[in-house]
């Protein structure tokens, strides 16, 4: 279903995939600056307090944390550099503990519309597959 946002016509994606590493160590890869560079092979800058702004992939992506729960969820506003001038998605990480390891079920609010193929792709590309790669050695 197509929403707009202001005039940006949107959609929502919904991933998740199981990691099998704890919930503190997939939460500390996404908040803490040297891990999140050190999966994604790219600098990052993140904030890890509530109205805090971050930059990851270079400068590619960039946004605001709104939400922290240690370990258990993540919510940011987030944006591409190449999408509308000041069109913003949200995107949630959510960490479940699991029998073998952590359940990431994410997803992301307000995507423009002929971006979603490429940034659902890209999230599995470019993070969950190093994360694993990373978190699960």
């Amino acid at each position: 279903m197509e929403k707009y946002l202001g005039l940006v016509k949107t959609k929502n994606i919904k991933q998740g995939i199981m990691i099998k590493a704890s919930a503190h160590a997939v939460y500390e890869a996404l908040m803490d600056s040297k891990q999140h560079a050190k999966f994604t092979g790219e600098p990052a800058k993140i904030s890890r307090s509530v109205g805090g702004s971050f930059t990851a992939y270079g400068d590619y992506a960039s946004g605001k944390n709104l939400e922290l729960v240690k370990d258990k969820k993540i919510v940011q506003s987030w944006r591409a550099s190449d999408w509308p001038e000041g069109h913003y998605s949200e995107i949630t990480y959510l960490l479940k503990p699991a029998k073998n390891g952590t359940k990431l079920m994410f997803s992301q609010k307000g995507i423009p519309t002929k971006e979603v193929k490429s940034v659902a792709d890209g999230w599995k590309m470019y993070y969950w597959q190093p994360l694993k790669q990373m978190l699960e050695k």
